[in-house]
């Protein structure tokens, strides 16, 4: 089915907020939790599945939702539609950790996009979700994104989260190497893989980790700045961090 068209506006800095304006009978999926609030004359519903196959019989929406799982995402989805009599009603979605939500028109996009597994934050109706298996075992076991992703495809609006700030990098025939879990999402011509960060003495006292995350071909790659990881370990009680703040309080004691 041809995804629905929608109307967005995204509002603040750190910890976005995304709005979707719908006309009547439109809708828009999104994950479980994520709605802020919505206006007068949306209902919502929560299904298997992303609905971009209407037809599809109750098997095969359950092997689709089966699917989500092994990404670790929710088994349901939530979809939004404009039930109303007004011509026009919102709904917002917010992310689930500070940093950027992307809006990617999937019709530029026709091979579809792979995206780290929790990457997916909405998307209109006809937008299809599959699960993206990474053919290198290493990535699997040692990238970021682990060796289950999601693939999106579609000819409407998808809306990606990614933590902190976000680059948009294109590779022409060329390797991009990047600490593992920074890859938000690139498109099919990439090729993704996990070598070695160095040597032996680099590896261990570098602090850049022990594997790098290398991105090869012709495409756009996206880049996040603070993946969930690197932000819960920096807010740790033993973290990263922590020493900093102990040494700034050390120094206006003296």
């Amino acid at each position: 089915m041809r995804s629905h068209e929608i109307d967005y506006r995204i509002f603040g800095n750190d910890i976005q907020v995304l709005e979707v304006e719908l006309d009547q009978h439109e809708t828009v999926i999104a994950e479980a939790g994520a709605m802020v609030y919505m206006e007068e004359g949306i209902a919502f519903e929560t299904k298997m599945g992303d609905g971009s196959e209407p037809q599809q019989g109750f098997f095969g929406k359950l092997m689709s939702a089966g699917s989500r799982m092994i990404t670790g995402e929710s088994l349901f989805m939530t979809h939004f539609t404009h039930r109303g009599y007004s011509p026009k009603s919102r709904v917002a979605f917010s992310a689930p950790y500070p940093g950027t939500i992307m809006p990617i028109d999937l019709s530029q996009i026709p091979q579809g996009l792979v995206v780290q597994k929790d990457g997916f934050l909405a998307a209109a109706l006809g937008t299809k979700i599959n699960v993206h298996f990474n053919q290198r075992l290493g990535a699997g076991f040692f990238g970021g994104e682990g060796f289950i992703l999601q693939r999106l495809t579609g000819d409407g609006l998808a809306f990606i989260h990614a933590g902190g700030t976000v680059i948009e990098k294109r590779l022409n025939n060329e390797t991009l190497r990047v600490d593992t879990g920074c890859v938000v999402a690139f498109e099919n011509g990439i090729d993704f893989n996990i070598q070695r960060a160095g040597g032996l003495k680099s590896m261990i006292f570098g602090g850049e980790g022990l594997l790098l995350a290398t991105l090869s071909g012709t495409g756009r790659v996206w880049i996040q700045s603070m993946p969930v990881k690197k932000l819960i370990e920096a807010l740790m009680p033993r973290g990263q961090n922590s020493q900093k703040e102990g040494g700034l309080l050390s120094s206006f004691l003296e």
